[in-house]
């Protein structure tokens, strides 16, 4: 996997976390997710809260290789985990029961990565 030229430390941790983790557990969605967040900058995802509605049901756990953004609304409770997330989008998943969790978390919650949705 080519490593992107960022300059940011922690993405770049998470980037070579993910890496090992497809390594260590042999489950293809963290090398994906790592490859995804090792794009510039311009072409990482940008999600808005109504996409993750849209494209989600009660329970699901969804991963995004950049930033949630708050734009829309969500009714649901969802689990999130994402590279940033904007103080909006935060407060109406959390207001709707899910949970905002990053990246890392993810990989320790759900070693295998089974049952995530990735959202670009």
């Amino acid at each position: 996997m080519k490593m992107s030229r960022t300059t940011n430390p922690v993405l770049r941790n998470i980037i070579v976390d993910l890496a090992k983790k497809t390594h260590e557990v042999g489950s293809p969605i963290w090398r994906d997710l790592a490859e995804r967040l090792a794009r510039s900058k311009s072409r990482r995802a940008e999600v808005n809260v109504s996409r993750i509605a849209r494209y989600t049901r009660k329970g699901d756990i969804v991963a995004v290789p950049g930033k949630v953004l708050g734009a829309g609304r969500i009714a649901h409770p969802v689990t999130v985990a994402a590279f940033a997330f904007s103080e909006k989008a935060r407060q109406k998943i959390t207001a709707a029961g899910g949970r905002c969790l990053t990246l890392k978390e993810l990989m320790q919650e759900v070693p295998e990565g089974s049952n995530i949705k990735i959202m670009e």
